[in-house]
């Protein structure tokens, strides 16, 4: 297995957000994380990326316990994709992507041929990389979250996390991220609210409810009228 959660809690104060989930991902798929607002799929996400302390259980990346691990250890196994990773400076495309190559250098380190062709790679994973010396304002919102996704892939990670990745995009778009995220070549957890985009891009998939998670089966078996009732409520 690539990355396990083993009966994790979390709260904010008193309030239990994600209530003893457990979950097990293998090497290479891509998971769905489905769910109303407010069922605590962009916490988990957090926890899952260590960016959030667990108040019980643990995550594991092939076996080894994330709370041990050191936070650079970490940034270059894992990536995030934020809901609304978003900046009001006219970065060029480049040097958003040239971010994911930090876990990968100390303060003193130089920069290496190494780093330019991993943001090479990613740009063109995306089919970006003809915009890599674009502004960031120029750019759409599909093409923004190709380049959020590019940055993550510069870290080398071997896990990506996306929260909502679809988001205020249109139809088109939100179709061509989510092949785009099933075709990449790591192990993904994506949050979505769209079933049927669940039920085409994912290998598996799980649903939450109130904090609580449970599978949904595989991609030939799922029937997006199963969960109707978890996201009516």
């Amino acid at each position: 297995m690539s990355i396990c959660a083993e009966n994790i809690t979390w709260k904010a104060g008193k309030k239990v957000i994600v209530n003893n989930v457990s979950l097990r991902v293998p090497r290479g798929e891509t998971v769905g994380l489905l769910g109303p607002n407010g069922c605590g799929k962009s916490s988990l996400l957090r926890v899952l990326a260590g960016l959030r302390r667990p108040d019980a259980g643990r995550v594991t990346l092939d076996g080894q316990d994330i709370a041990r691990m050191a936070k650079k250890q970490l940034a270059r196994r894992v990536a995030f994709v934020e809901q609304h990773g978003m900046t009001e400076a006219n970065m060029r495309v480049r040097d958003v992507v040239r971010l994911g190559r930090i876990p990968h250098h100390s303060p003193f380190s130089n920069w290496s041929a190494q780093d330019d062709e991993a943001i090479a790679a990613a740009l063109q994973r995306v089919a970006m990389l003809e915009k890599s010396e674009q502004g960031w304002l120029s750019l759409s919102g599909g093409e923004r979250q190709r380049v959020h996704i590019a940055r993550a892939l510069a870290q080398s990670p071997s896990e990506i996390l996306l929260d909502e990745p679809t988001n205020h995009l249109d139809i088109h778009h939100q179709m061509q991220l989510m092949q785009l995220i099933s075709e990449l070549p790591v192990t993904s957890i994506v949050a979505i609210h769209d079933l049927n985009h669940a039920a085409m891009f994912c290998d598996s998939l799980i649903v939450m409810q109130q904090g609580r998670s449970s599978p949904a089966g595989r991609r030939r078996r799922f029937c997006p009228k199963r969960c109707c009732g978890t996201f009516s409520g």
